[in-house]
């Protein structure tokens, strides 16, 4: 502390005194996560960890470690006059809340993306050596601060297991023409997927001879598609997509009912699929027609009958998941506060205000009487097996990723929630992870709605979901993207 104080005036002074403002209630971490988060990828998901870890330092230093374990400040004398903060904080001065929280952020940054870790650690430094420079703590203050910041940051992969970079495993190729231009391509643009910009100009750019159909306000997408594929006849060889995993799931259903391969351009908020199978943008796609580079993947199928007026059973395809019961609103509730909030603590948000208000469902699962507060059931083995399945390893398990929440154990959704939040699902009695390559779900107490990938499906009383091993072709680059 001596030694800092002795250094002799200059420029950085000034500097130093702005910034150690400008990080205040971690509004400096708050702005370069905004930045950060405009990208896709690595770069988002360093922003959202880095203010998850950031929540979770701050809660600790200033509310249990300041509280408990209360320090005088250096007294303000101790540094020259010019260094010194008009309003000094008046809070203990153990441990350093700034420095907690630079650590965190930037250690969580690191975790997705270890360059930019490189280049936010020197200013993470300068924020919690900016704290001694203008006399407010004590460099044990500060060295506290910054073990608990990066404790609270490694924290984060115990309920959010790190993403892999790298796409999923499928070890079946598929035959696909070559084309050029968008040449013999029917391509659905939806302009209102996600957050982007609308994609017309550059599908239109890169395949200048492709057809393009937008989806029509009040039309089902499956028909109008259909109906676009009889107007052009035998001249189409393959169908494309830029839109979200909505989009992307009616096309693809289509895709494979007429055995067409699917060219995928992602554009919407989430890219689910696109990110499991590896694509991340329109030349990624381009380049794998130019090349008749395709892949055959799973697709789940879900048969819906019972339902009264229906003629005959009524089937979908989904190129994620199915869901009965409260996990529709989860996910759609989720989804909608992770648009603004991390991921994890989007989720466990969702899930307590779902289970506030679900209904248990008296079902027959595979001939087993039970009751449930909701039904998941995933297009391939999902990664990690806890409260968030996030990417898939493989595309081509031939297995159905089931799981279920029951609703006749005594004390259920307390359970599932404390399971949730020590990490403890895989040991949990209320809480069941199955992998099957087909499952049936009979409704004992009236009929109900499926969601489809994220779209309310048709009304029914039984439900049989299949596995379709690579029922599927999708066009994807030999080699991923550098």
């Amino acid at each position: 502390m001596r030694y800092s104080a002795t250094l002799p005036h200059s420029p950085a002074d000034t500097a130093l005194a702005r910034l150690t403002r400008a990080a205040d209630k971690g509004r400096l971490w708050w702005a370069i996560a905004a930045a950060l988060a405009t990208r896709k990828g690595p770069t988002r998901r360093a922003a959202l960890r880095g203010l998850t870890a950031l929540a979770g330092a701050s809660v600790a230093a200033n509310l249990i470690g300041k509280p408990l374990l209360p320090r005088r400040r250096p007294a303000a004398e101790v540094v020259p006059p010019a260094r010194r903060l008009e309003a000094r904080p008046t809070s203990s001065s153990f441990p350093s809340g700034h420095a907690a929280s630079a650590a965190a952020f930037v250690t969580g940054a690191a975790l997705e993306s270890p360059r930019l870790g490189a280049a936010l650690a020197p200013l993470g430094a300068a924020v919690a050596y900016s704290r001694v420079h203008t006399g407010v703590h004590w460099p044990s203050d500060i060295g506290a601060g910054t073990v608990l910041g990066v404790f609270a940051a490694l924290a984060t992969r115990h309920w959010w297991p790190l993403h892999p970079d790298s796409r999923a495993h499928t070890t079946h190729p598929a035959d696909a023409p070559t084309l050029c231009g968008g040449e013999h391509l029917i391509t659905v643009v939806n302009p209102s997927s996600g957050s982007a910009e609308d994609p017309t100009d550059e599908v239109k750019r890169l395949w200048p001879h492709a057809v393009i159909v937008y989806p029509a306000a009040g039309t089902d997408l499956r028909s109008q598609l259909t109906t676009a594929l009889h107007t052009h006849g035998g001249h189409v060889r393959a169908l494309g997509v830029a839109g979200g995993d909505g989009t992307a799931a009616a096309v693809a259903s289509v895709a494979a009912d007429t055995g067409l391969p699917l060219a995928l351009v992602p554009t919407g908020t989430l890219n689910h699929f696109a990110r499991d199978l590896g694509i991340g943008y329109l030349a990624d796609t381009d380049r794998a027609l130019r090349a008749g580079s395709a892949v055959g993947i799973d697709l789940g199928e879900v048969e819906v009958d019972g339902a009264s007026g229906a003629q005959g059973p009524a089937r979908r395809w989904f190129l994620n998941t199915a869901s009965l019961g409260g996990y529709p609103e989860m996910v759609r509730l989720r989804e909608t506060i992770q648009r603004r909030h991390p991921k994890w603590p989007s989720a466990a948000i969702a899930v307590v205000r779902t289970l506030r208000h679900a209904r248990p469902l008296h079902v027959v699962l595979n001939g087993r009487h039970m009751r449930v507060w909701m039904l998941f059931v995933g297009n391939g083995t999902y990664a990690p097996r806890g409260l968030i399945p996030s990417h898939r390893p493989a595309l081509d398990t031939g297995l159905l990723d089931v799981r279920y929440l029951r609703a006749d154990r005594p004390y259920s959704r307390t359970r599932f929630l404390l399971a949730a939040v020590t990490n403890t699902l895989g040991t949990s009695h209320v809480y069941a992870q199955r992998d099957l390559a087909q499952v049936e779900v009979t409704i004992l107490d009236g009929n109900r709605r499926i969601a489809t990938d994220g779209e309310v499906g048709p009304l029914g009383r039984r439900f049989r979901f299949r596995s379709r091993p690579s029922a599927l072709a999708v066009y994807r680059p030999r080699n991923p993207a550098p």
